[in-house]
């Protein structure tokens, strides 16, 4: 509920508390300093960088038994199955674990008849997928049924000269960022980030994005906790800016930075998928086509692993993440020149750094 009052005297509360500012988004100010980030513009920086994944709009998803099968199947083009039959991400594989999910995947331009040429999943397309789209009113889904509805071209030409790219699920509880190889399509619940480096990863991962990317965010749905944070590809990223000679107009780097990031990624690691729990496999095609190992439960270890989850994770922190994280923060607070950085920093005032930045940036 929004009231007006004439009274100019009258004060001003959000929550039960009284505040000097009440901003557009419904978070309070201090009235002195500017922290209303609904100020914040989209930077040029950060442009064609950030997507949402495909849309597949049809039963394009097979499971990864089916497409090892087709794997090992020939064609009359001569072409391999891998060509059009690839791992495939979900946020539900991020926020949990990998569900060894693939789709058929044509690409965003192939006709219908180069799409033939692969004859087992053109067929299991034209069972599953074409009765769906056809008929549907927005022309790309009817006329070119085998094509993913949102088949994102902007974004595969992005991610074309990249050997792996950063993604983050678009709805989660906790906001955390993971890497994921090139040959994996990102479904449309992900966010992708174009990036390949170290650096860009850890200032994403640090405390400065995190805070930006919940002040930036929409809701998803209600419950107890109040709701999801949906991580937005123009407020959360394009808005964000990254340290000086760091932005993805820039393409630098910052060793530090790396470092940490290098070194939080491999821990994070580690404990989802321990070593002495976990086998890596791979078929001899799936490791021609340049697909990815995937871990596999030693026996004994099954319901120990399912546990191993990033929100589980985040849930509850590990006695190390502390230290890591950290220390990432002060090597990101470095790069943007925040020498009275330490960790006890209140939240506002590094949103007003941000701001203030962004608004810098916006206006040249």
């Amino acid at each position: 509920m929004i009231c007006f009052s004439k009274n100019e005297s009258i004060t001003t509360g959000l929550n039960g508390e009284s505040v000097a500012v009440i901003h557009a988004d419904l978070t309070a100010g201090n009235g002195e300093e500017n922290t209303n980030i609904t100020q914040a513009k989209v930077l040029l920086e950060n442009a064609k960088t950030s997507f949402i994944g495909t849309q597949k709009n049809g039963a394009f998803d097979i499971a990864g038994e089916l497409a090892r099968i087709w794997l090992t199947q020939p064609n009359a083009n001569n072409k391999p199955n891998s060509e059009v039959v690839r791992p495939w991400s979900n946020g539900m594989d991020i926020t949990r674990r990998s569900s060894d999910t693939w789709i058929i995947d044509f690409g965003a331009s192939m006709t219908e008849a180069d799409a033939s040429l692969f004859e087992l999943p053109f067929e299991y397309a034209k069972e599953f997928v074409k009765p769906v789209r056809i008929g549907k009113r927005e022309e790309k889904a009817n006329e070119k049924w085998w094509i993913h509805q949102r088949s994102r071209p902007e974004l595969r030409k992005a991610l074309a000269p990249l050997k792996r790219f950063i993604a983050t699920p678009r709805v989660s509880k906790h906001r955390f960022f993971v890497w994921l190889p090139v040959t994996v399509l990102p479904d449309t619940r992900l966010t992708v980030i174009a990036r390949s480096d170290d650096t860009t990863f850890g200032i994403l991962y640090s405390r400065f994005h995190q805070l930006w990317s919940l002040a930036t965010c929409s809701w998803h749905g209600d419950g107890d906790e109040g709701g999801r944070p949906t991580y937005n590809a123009v407020s959360c990223f394009e808005t964000f800016s990254f340290p000086n000679g760091l932005t993805s107009a820039d393409n630098g780097t910052n060793p530090a930075i790396a470092e940490a990031a290098i070194k939080l990624n491999q821990l994070r690691e580690a404990w989802l998928n321990p070593e002495i729990w976990v086998d890596w496999v791979i078929s001899s095609e799936e490791e021609t086509a340049g697909f990815p190992k995937r871990p596999i439960a030693k026996v004994g270890h099954e319901d120990e692993l399912k546990k191993r989850t990033l929100t589980n994770f985040y849930n509850k922190p590990p006695p190390w993440f502390e230290n890591v994280q950290q220390t990432l923060d002060k090597a990101v607070a470095i790069a943007y020149g925040c020498d009275d950085y330490t960790p006890e920093m209140n939240d506002e005032e590094i949103l007003r750094r941000l701001l203030k930045l962004n608004l810098e940036r916006a206006g040249k």
